[in-house]
């Protein structure tokens, strides 16, 4: 049980540890200065959340995440939210080869050149299929968490300045909810998978408090370390790469392929299940469904990483909170046996 209770553990940080929350953009994004209990109430809503996303997939037996939308709104909102699903895979691809792009200029690759060569590879991925990657991802997500969780707690340890705050005067707490909303649509989408494969309700506990705890724990060290580094976060379209300034050059070129390695198997991975999603709609080949995906992204991506997150994040945050509201209230009101 406990070792089935960390695997989906260690699935639910690798679906929230995206391109924009490991590049510490997303962390950025939403927290920042007295931002302890947004943090913390964070960490509590995505506890439950986790958990009732859970209970609900083994309840129902769930395979895909319409059952679960079903089961938490009814047929006709979940039809609505399907919609904003695949608006959220189309504008996150964006998102992903626009990161993509942005890693690659800490080795001297122009911008343009970056995104370009990014999706010439998702084309290839395209028409040979992402099985391959997505194995490969599950292998590159622990290595990024590590690798990322190392570096964050040894630049809070040598650079954070931690001062003691009135909890009573942190107005961003609102943060926490839209925060907490935005990654809960892929949450939904990959958890509602798992419904057949839990054996044991003490799986969802593990699952669920593991997962909060950790989560909200880096992300807490990740926000103030990005306060210790702010003045030189806007030389960076990657946060993150503020942060290894202080580190050897080969630790620096180490993150920045495994972030792009992160990015593009995410990226791939979000265009194969949008051009999948399209063809019940639009019955031709996949490869040729994702060709003109990426025909219509490309230029949406010249905007910039840093700029789609400031604009998209917080308007999904937004469009999710009813979803939140929903998921939070479920084992209140709606289903008084969860």
């Amino acid at each position: 049980m406990i070792a089935d209770g960390l695997k989906w553990m260690f699935l639910i940080i690798g679906t929230t540890i995206g391109a924009g929350y490991a590049s510490g953009r997303e962390i950025w994004q939403f927290f920042g200065h007295e931002s302890g209990l947004a943090i913390f109430i964070f960490s509590i809503l995505f506890m439950i959340c986790c958990y009732v996303v859970l209970k609900i997939s083994y309840q129902e037996q769930t395979e895909n995440y319409s059952a679960v939308l079903s089961k938490l709104m009814g047929p006709r909102f979940s039809k609505g939210y399907d919609v904003i699903i695949i608006i959220y895979l189309f504008t996150t691809t964006g998102i992903m080869v626009a990161g993509g792009g942005a890693a690659l200029e800490y080795f001297h690759v122009p911008f343009t050149a970056g995104i370009l060569f990014m999706a010439v590879l998702l084309f290839i991925v395209s028409i040979r299929g992402v099985k391959g990657l997505t194995s490969l991802n599950s292998v590159l997500m622990p290595v990024l968490i590590i690798s990322l969780g190392v570096i964050l707690f040894t630049f809070f340890w040598i650079h954070a300045d931690i001062e003691p705050g009135n909890w009573k005067s942190q107005s961003n707490w609102t943060s926490s909810l839209t925060f907490t909303s935005l990654n809960l649509l892929p949450l939904v989408a990959v958890l509602s998978a798992t419904g057949k494969q839990i054996k044991h309700t003490g799986e969802i506990w593990i699952a669920s408090v593991g997962s909060g705890l950790i989560l909200g724990g880096v992300s807490f060290l990740y926000n103030e370390s990005l306060l210790a580094a702010a003045e030189d976060i806007m030389l960076y379209e990657i946060p993150l790469f503020a942060l290894l300034e202080t580190y050897p050059s080969m630790v620096t070129a180490f993150m920045a392929v495994l972030l792009w390695t992160a990015i593009f198997t995410t990226a791939a991975s979000g265009l194969f299940g949008l051009s999948s999603r399209l063809r019940t709609i639009w019955p031709i080949p996949t490869w040729v469904l994702a060709a003109l995906l990426l025909c219509v992204i490309l230029p949406f991506t010249e905007l910039g990483f840093s700029r789609l997150i400031a604009f998209l994040y917080p308007i999904y945050g937004v469009l999710n909170l009813y979803l939140l509201a929903v998921v939070i209230i479920h084992p209140f009101f709606l289903n008084k046996k969860l």
